[in-house]
């Protein structure tokens, strides 16, 4: 299969790891509402860079997206319950909703960062979201639309969803369940169909901007 997913079946409470492969990529992906596994996802992150011999001409990008219980009415405004960060093959999906001992400082650093860049359809939206709803600012926040828009020299790419950006830059195909879309994601644990979902977000976030950045 072109697109499936791996449960690793760990026994703990703190996490859950998963394999999600995209044609010829395979994603590790990290599920937790646990501080010391983002410390470490983050710490991981951060020394890959350092070990690249020129790290000021490869800056660190980094596919990011947000998942939300859907909101069922004007009057509801449910907070981000996922953020999806990915870096390489790397994804780590946060669950914010439940972690017990408040949102680590690394992340708070680590999203502010402004050597970093982080990409997304909509990013302002979801970083808007992630103040919002639990203080965390992205430092260098770039739409992966606008980015199409000038890198492919095309105005209609401003109005384009991570499908079409998928289509056009990869050359790969990408479906988004309304099912998964409207789920339930405040939920303590995903299903192993929300997480390909959520992965594939960010991953294909990173995919996109790291392609679009070098043309």
């Amino acid at each position: 299969m072109e697109i499936s997913i791996e449960d690793h079946k760990l026994p703990y409470e703190t996490h859950s790891l998963y394999d999600v492969k995209f044609f010829g990529d395979k994603i590790r992906t990290l599920v937790t509402h646990t501080a010391t596994f983002v410390n470490t996802w983050i710490a991981e992150t951060q020394q890959k860079l350092l070990r690249n011999n020129h790290p000021a001409h490869h800056p660190l990008i980094v596919g990011l997206d947000i998942e939300w219980r859907p909101n069922m009415g004007r009057r509801f405004d449910n907070p981000v319950a996922t953020l999806q960060l990915t870096a390489g093959n790397d994804c780590l999906i946060f669950q914010l909703l439940y972690c017990p001992t408040g949102i680590p400082q690394s992340l708070y650093a680590f999203l502010s960062n402004t050597t970093y860049t982080f990409v997304g359809v909509g990013i302002e939206n979801d970083a808007k979201k992630l103040m919002d709803d639990h203080g965390l600012r992205v430092g260098n926040a770039v739409d992966l639309r606008g980015l199409a828009a000038e890198k492919l020299g095309d105005l209609k790419w401003k109005n384009c969803g991570i499908k079409g950006l998928a289509r056009e830059v990869l050359g790969k195909g990408v479906e988004k369940p309304k099912r998964i879309t409207l789920s339930r994601w405040d939920n303590g644990w995903l299903s192993a169909a929300q997480v390909q979902y959520a992965c594939l977000d960010a991953f294909l976030s990173w995919k996109i901007g790291e392609s679009l950045l070098a043309a």
